[in-house]
């Protein structure tokens, strides 16, 4: 299974995107935290932690247990300069800390909104994957 992350809005403190499964709209929309990298230069001189999307390209993701969330979701591996990078539940840019939040309405602005239902909607697609990626772009 491919994920891919389409970033189209970059709010003041977000980043807004649409989220297409194997190459498909899916219908959800993402939120990220906002947008710092700056290509070619090391992750730890652009990122502020808890405040930065994690760098463009492709990751890996497994599904394991978040202690944080007391319940299985999907890890991004080895992303540079992150750790414990998952795709979960949440409306706005303090729901995440470089995490990718799914929704299925977005109005404009910093909010995205039936982001269960999303979560809902593509957990049991990854779960039964046999291999995730993801693609940030």
């Amino acid at each position: 299974m491919k994920l891919t992350v389409q970033r189209f809005s970059f709010q003041e403190k977000c980043t807004i995107g649409h989220l297409l499964i194997d190459g498909k709209d899916s219908g959800i929309f993402t939120l990220e935290d906002k947008v710092r990298e700056q290509p070619g230069i090391q992750v730890d001189l652009w990122k502020i932690p808890g405040e930065t999307a994690i760098p463009r390209g492709t990751y890996k993701i497994i599904i394991t247990f978040s202690e944080h969330f007391q319940r299985d979701l999907p890890l991004l591996v080895d992303v540079p300069g992150y750790q414990g990078v998952r795709i979960h539940t949440g409306n706005i840019d303090s729901d995440t800390e470089g995490c990718i939040l799914v929704g299925k309405t977005w109005a404009g602005g910093d909010y995205i909104g039936q982001s269960r239902e999303a979560f809902n909607e593509i957990f049991p697609l990854m779960k039964s994957a046999s291999a995730i990626e993801i693609e940030v772009v």
